[in-house]
């Protein structure tokens, strides 16, 4: 082990030290991004950068649940990264299917898919919701991962959902329109039944939610990372732990 180990490990200890545990989140959103630039920097293939983007997230999801969090939501596949060209989001798509085949036989993960399965290739939607239909019975920490996902379209499927259900019922239009209430809408959402982030991580130098949980994120706290997500380290989840501590939440006030 070199100095800059050892130097590493004590800075992470330090750190370690000075979280509030009653101040960490409950919920952590991630957005994953740099895959594609980490894997230029490494002079590798976009393949190898999207397979050690998907390892990441192993990791990232061990790191949390040390720290005691209870739902992980991470965002691996936009609906606009499904224009890219057909071999990339192939790459992508192995990635995925692979992580989540991982996390499925782990067997202490509870992984819950949100987005439109739809929009994906019918054997990538099936085996990942083969994978995640495994986890139906267990009780350990909740695992979200937003593949085919995007903010406006949850958002549309929300209220889609909610207007049939009323329909269904039998009431018009002019009545649902004048009894609904945010917590109808909240009801319809990927999310139902969880508790919203408590905090956002973006990687990749990128200061922007690209609607990311649009409606659940209104009062979270963001950290923005320069790190390229494959170049993630426990000690960068640290400091976004500490930096949320640190915080007082107004929660809109």
């Amino acid at each position: 082990m070199g100095v800059s180990d050892l130097l590493y490990g004590a800075y992470e200890r330090r750190l370690l030290r000075q979280l509030d545990q009653s101040r960490l989140p409950h919920h952590v959103g991630a957005i994953v991004d740099g895959n594609r630039r980490w894997a230029k920097d490494a002079r590798t293939d976009l393949e190898s950068g999207y397979q050690a983007g998907a390892a990441k997230v192993d990791e990232f999801l061990e790191w949390c649940h040390d720290l005691g969090v209870g739902t992980v939501t991470f965002w691996v596949l936009s609906t606009d990264n499904l224009q890219r060209p057909q071999e990339e989001l192939a790459s992508i798509l192995d990635a995925v299917e692979g992580l989540v085949d991982r996390l499925a036989d782990d067997g202490r993960w509870h992984l819950t898919l949100m987005g439109s399965l739809e929009l994906l290739p019918p054997e990538s939607a099936g085996r990942l919701k083969g994978a995640a239909d495994r986890t139906a019975g267990v009780q350990g920490m909740r695992v979200n991962v937003c593949v085919g996902y995007g903010g406006r379209q949850e958002l549309t499927d929300a209220m889609r959902s909610l207007l049939l259900e009323k329909a269904a019922e039998g009431r018009d239009l002019e009545e649902v329109a004048r009894t609904l209430e945010v917590d109808h809408i909240a009801e319809h959402l990927y999310t139902k039944g969880q508790p919203d982030p408590d905090l956002v991580i973006r990687t990749s130098g990128e200061q922007r939610l690209s609607g990311f949980l649009l409606w659940q994120s209104v009062h979270s706290e963001f950290y923005f990372s320069d790190v390229l997500w494959p170049a993630f380290r426990r000690v960068d989840l640290l400091r976004a732990m500490r930096s949320y501590a640190s915080r007082e939440r107004r929660f809109g006030a």
